[in-house]
């Protein structure tokens, strides 16, 4: 199985220990994994911001960067959910057809794609688990409190498979943390707000880590908490799967 890891530009900048315990946890798997040098921004801030026509050249360098591989995966929901639904190159549309098709974020790969059922990792904490937007309503990775179907959770799977992990879900399993990438900027009183109440949620729960398969959502709850000066820390799932603490 050959993979291309895509490790989004703010992951790169700010967070590369993700970006490493991602590629250490799929090699553990038995991927072949290669790093595509070349890569850069998926274009999401763009397309967020009402600029999509401006990142063309972010989806064509995309394509050149990840054409030929059976799948492509990234540890950021949000940045995989840009490319599922707005990947295309004129040049090259079926290829860029092929990676919307089989780009997937993290823990949608490990269950959907390589259905782990065992992993050898330890991390001896109380965590509490973050589902962010565009994993859980874009990407389906768990299922709506507001919807009348089967609860499911396929980070949660992934966690539960972690020796000496105490989970503990927050009271709002999932709310909103208040990033939502420039909302944060153009509505800065009422993300800060939306986040403090996220992280009143887990700390009734007495957690030592919020964890999360968003890092832009992490370093949002990071901030407030060291604000608070909060002894809580955040950490990427992908650095809990890959854990032997």
């Amino acid at each position: 199985m050959k993979v291309g890891l895509f490790i989004p530009c703010y992951i790169d900048q700010f967070y590369p220990n993700v970006g490493i315990a991602t590629l250490q946890l799929l090699e553990k798997l038995g991927c072949d994994v290669s790093f595509p040098l070349n890569q850069t921004c998926c274009g999401q801030p763009m397309a967020n911001s009402g600029f999509a026509s401006l990142s063309k050249s972010c989806d064509k360098n995309f394509v050149s960067n990840f054409r030929g591989f059976d799948y492509i995966v990234g540890p950021s929901g949000s940045c995989v959910l840009h490319l599922k639904e707005h990947l295309h190159d004129e040049q090259h549309p079926g290829e860029a057809e092929h990676i919307r098709k089989h780009v997937y974020e993290l823990t949608e790969f490990l269950v959907d794609v390589l259905k782990v059922e065992k992993l050898n990792a330890s991390f001896p904490y109380k965590v509490g688990l973050h589902n962010s937007c565009h994993g859980q309503r874009g990407l389906h990775l768990s299922s709506m409190s507001e919807r009348n179907l089967p609860a499911y959770s396929k980070p949660q799977q992934l966690l539960n498979m972690v020796n000496g992990l105490e989970l503990k879900m927050p009271t709002r399993s999932d709310e909103c943390c208040g990033f939502g990438g420039t909302f944060c900027v153009f509505e800065e009183a009422v993300s800060v707000k939306m986040g403090k109440d996220r992280v009143a949620d887990h700390q009734q729960n007495d957690v030592q880590y919020i964890t999360g398969g968003d890092t832009s959502c992490l370093m949002h709850l990071e901030g407030i908490l060291k604000r608070n000066g909060s002894k809580v820390k955040t950490i990427h799932i992908a650095e809990i799967l890959n854990s032997n603490a």
